[in-house]
Order: C-alpha cells, then structure tokens, then sequence
C-alpha cells in the first residue's frame, strides 16, 4: 500500500467517526447520454426546475449529438421521473441550459446553449416552449459553453452572459482560437446587440455574482487554460457601464488553471462569497479575504484538504478532471459539502481514465474529507453536468449526474438525522426569483448566507428551493436581503419544513 493512500485512509477513518457519512440509493432513470465529437467533450450539462407547477423539480438534460431531453417528475414514496420531451426541446447540439424567468410572468424559461445558435425559450405553465419573438435576441454561431445572468439596476430584463469556447471554424485552430465572452444588456423590453468582452480565454464556466455586497453582481469567468494564448487567467469583469477587467491594482491575483465549473458559497461564515474551482490536474478552493477591500480570493486548498486532485479509489493514479462542482449539505448537520463531477476528457492520456465523482464532507473544523465511495456515488462514468437538488422535498439533497457516452445516473439520499429548512423566496414585479438576494439562516451555532445566483457549475443549473441544514437546532431565523439592498425583519421558524418568503 503508497504510504500517500495509508495516510489518506487513516484520516478518512478519523474524520468519518466525528461526521455522518450519508448514504444515496442509486434510482432508475430513463435512459439518456450526452455524447459526440470533439465539439461535445465538454458540456452535458442538466437543468433542475419545476416546469408544471406541481412544485416538484424537473430536469432537462443536454445531449450532445444526441436529443436533448426533459423528464417530469413523478415522485411521491419514491424518487421517479417519466420522459416527457417537447417538440422545443427535443434539439441536437445542445452543450447546457440554465432556467430564469425572463420576461418576469411567474413561470421560468431556459436558456439553452448549444453548438450554433443558442435559444432563449419561453415556458408555458403544461411543460412547453416556444421561442421568445420580442426580445430582440440574436444569438451567434458559436460554441457556447457557460452562461450566467443576472437583473442590472433598472431593468426588467436580466443580462446575460454567454461563454464561449474555441472558434471551431478556424483552419488553424483549435489552438489560441479562443472566442469571446458575449454580454447582452437590455434596452428597455429589447436587447442590444451583444458586447464582446476580450481578452477571451475559452470559457468554461460563468457566473455573475454580487461579491462585495454592494447590490452590483461582477462577472466571473472561469478558462481553459489549455487553450489559453499568452498570458491567459482567470478573469472578472467589472459590470460598469463599460465593462472592465479587473486588475492586480484592484486586488485581484492572477490565476491560471483549466477551468471547467465555478461553485460560490460563503463557507468561512462572513457573508462574502467563497469559490471553488474544477480544472484538468486539480481543483481549487478560494476563501475571500474582505481585508483587501478589493476583488482578492486566496488559495486554501491544501489548507481545507479540497484538493481532490487524483482518483479517491481503485487502481489509477493519474491526476483526475473535474466538471461540475456545487456547494450543498448533504448530510444536513449544518456545514456545507462539495461535490465533483470528473471524467476523462476523452482520452487524455496524463490524466485518469477511472475517475470516480467526488464528494467532500466538511467537519466541525472546517476540514473536508472525501465520502463518495462509503456515500454510494462514486462513479466511474465518464461525468459532465450534475445537480445536488431536493427532487421529493423530504428535506434531504438527492443527486442527478450526465455523462458522457453512458446513461444518467439518479441517486437518492436516504439518511435520516438532522434538521433542515427549504425556503421559497419571491417578490413581485420584475426578478421575480430575486436574482443577486441573500438569504441568511440564523442558528445558535452558526449564521449560513446563501446567494440567489444564476450561472456557473459546468453547463447546467437550478432554480427551485433553497436547502439549510440545520444539524440539531431546534428554531432558527430566517431573513432576506433584496437585491436592492432592502432587507425583511428576521423571523423564527420551526425546522423541518418548507417556507415561503415573498416580498
């Protein structure tokens, strides 16, 4: 046995007799696979919402080559969905979608990003879709593999932001051929024409995030660092009027890795966003540092034990490829948990073929250990887009996985300890799921914030209701922070149950 692994597994023991391991229960799904050429080795990403009203999420899962698809969800005892796939979403070359409320009627829409024009459609309350005919949109023939948004003040409209890949008509490429970013800001009930934002760096993963609390969301983008041309980073962007790349003058320290996902969660408890980043060789976990006044995230991963940089189990020792990843509780004893999805790009031979997903428990101290194997999701397929989501709102993250070239995996988590709160937060007008608010739980033990984003992980995202756990707290408080800044009075509420905060 490497001592490395000797090492690991004695600290693993350690770990687990002070955390709860939880346990998930592998769920059949109809079939569906993301698959195709180079132009679908990244991508396969799935978005989670309730498109029916039932107030039970649905998914729609990126093909690739193959057909887009979108499955009800039919829970009741148990987890179930049924393939129910529109005519509108029934597409080839579908990379990824995000669903937001566009035009602010109640019910949410999808954004779909694919090779080639990418779609904005509108929802209708029985699961249908029809494209958006007033919006002035017009999208571009590119590779689109990131999107994020978010409702800039005044508007009623949210901008959006779309990544985009390598231009895969260039003859020269793929490499240095990285396409740029493009930004759609609204004129009124109309859009512009979007703005490029260059330097560009081959996105893999966007998202706009207020990180400074000033009721302004930045855009962050994560690159592909192995498509990068000279001095290629990580990159964000100052949502002026003029949108402007920050700088090391300003705080932020250059960072350049093969970025695949973004995931933003305050971990540290004080209310500012921290990252954790995917990549090709490694992932990375960034706490802010609000001593700077500035845009500065600094490198903890070692120091957190989230290094989750080679396969956790069998017999592959190569440097493992992270995808999506996401912030969650899945145990719920109050502390957040990551996971991440991995596999092989496709055949990279310096990097692992067997490369389970990855699911790291955070403890009492604030270290995390990695589960995924004694938790009964860690996979070998070759893993893209996923959700950690409540999908039968018995108060417990279950988990949804795409991959490459095999089927969708669904898994349901069966543990039964700790106290948990869902939380349904709304406001009138326009941002009706208010897009750039703060929820914050308030607890004897500890006070959660949690961002209300649309964007980053890996090609997919959710809308749906918010999950704390909430470990042995027998009441907690509960406020929220509008996007404008306003915020509602704190209210006590019971654990175990779903509320409902409308503004």
């Amino acid at each position: 046995m490497r001592l490395e692994l000797a090492i690991y597994l004695l600290l693993t023991s350690a770990a687990s007799a002070e955390t709860r391991v939880p346990q998930f229960e592998e769920i059949s799904m109809p079939p569906h696979s993301y698959d195709g050429g180079w132009e679908h080795f990244v991508g396969g990403g799935v978005a989670v919402f309730d498109c029916n009203g039932d107030s039970l999420p649905d998914l729609f899962a990126a093909g690739g080559t193959n057909r887009s698809q979108l499955f009800l969800n039919t829970s009741k005892d148990q987890i179930s969905f049924r393939e129910n796939t529109p005519d509108e979403l029934y597409l080839t070359g579908v990379t990824g979608a995000y669903p937001l409320d566009i035009n602010n009627d109640g019910i949410l829409d999808l954004a779909v990003l694919r090779v080639g024009e990418d779609l904005l459609l509108q929802g209708a309350p029985d699961c249908r879709f029809s494209p958006f005919n007033d919006l002035g949109f017009q999208s571009e023939d590119r590779w689109t593999t990131g999107f994020s948004a978010t409702w800039e003040s005044g508007q009623s409209l949210p901008t959006l932001a779309f990544g985009t890949y390598v231009d895969r008509f260039d003859p020269e490429g793929p490499f240095e051929t990285c396409e740029p970013t493009l930004l759609f800001r609204p004129d009124g009930q109309k859009y512009r024409p979007p703005k490029h934002l260059e330097p560009s760096y081959c996105a893999l993963s966007v998202l706009f995030s207020d990180w400074q609390r000033n009721g302004r969301a930045d855009l962050r983008i994560s690159n592909d660092r192995h498509y990068y041309v000279r001095e290629g980073q990580e990159q964000l962007w100052a949502m002026e009027t003029n949108p402007r790349l920050y700088t090391q003058e300003d705080g932020w320290l250059p960072y350049s890795i093969w970025g695949m996902g973004i995931a933003s969660r305050d971990l540290t408890g004080d209310g500012f966003p921290d990252v954790y980043l995917t990549s090709m060789g490694d992932q990375k976990f960034q706490i802010f540092d609000p001593d700077t006044h500035g845009p500065t995230w600094r490198d903890a991963t070692f120091e957190k034990g989230t290094t989750a940089h080679r396969p956790h189990t069998g017999d592959d020792g190569r440097p493992s490829t992270g995808w999506h990843a996401q912030f969650g509780d899945v145990n719920n004893d109050g502390l957040d948990d990551i996971f991440v999805a991995k596999g092989n790009v496709e055949q990279m031979p310096d990097a692992a073929q067997d490369d389970p997903n990855t699911l790291l428990l955070q403890r009492e101290d604030g270290q995390f250990f990695e589960a995924a194997a004694e938790a009964g999701i860690a996979s070998m397929a070759k893993s893209r887009g996923a959700a950690l989501h409540d999908f039968n709102n018995d108060g417990w993250l279950d988990l949804v996985v795409v991959n490459r070239s095999s089927d969708i995996q669904l898994y349901r988590n069966m543990t039964e300890a700790g106290n948990w709160l869902l939380v349904d937060v709304s406001q009138s007008g326009s941002n009706r799921r208010a897009v750039g608010a703060f929820v914050e739980v308030r607890s004897e033990a500890a006070l959660q914030t949690r961002e209300i984003t649309v964007g980053g992980g890996h090609a997919g995202g959710i809308v749906g209701l918010h999950h704390f756990g909430l470990g042995n707290a027998s009441s907690v408080e509960v406020r929220v922070i509008w996007p404008d800044r306003d915020s509602t009075d704190w209210q006590t509420f019971e654990p175990n149950k779903i509320i409902h905060i409308q503004r």
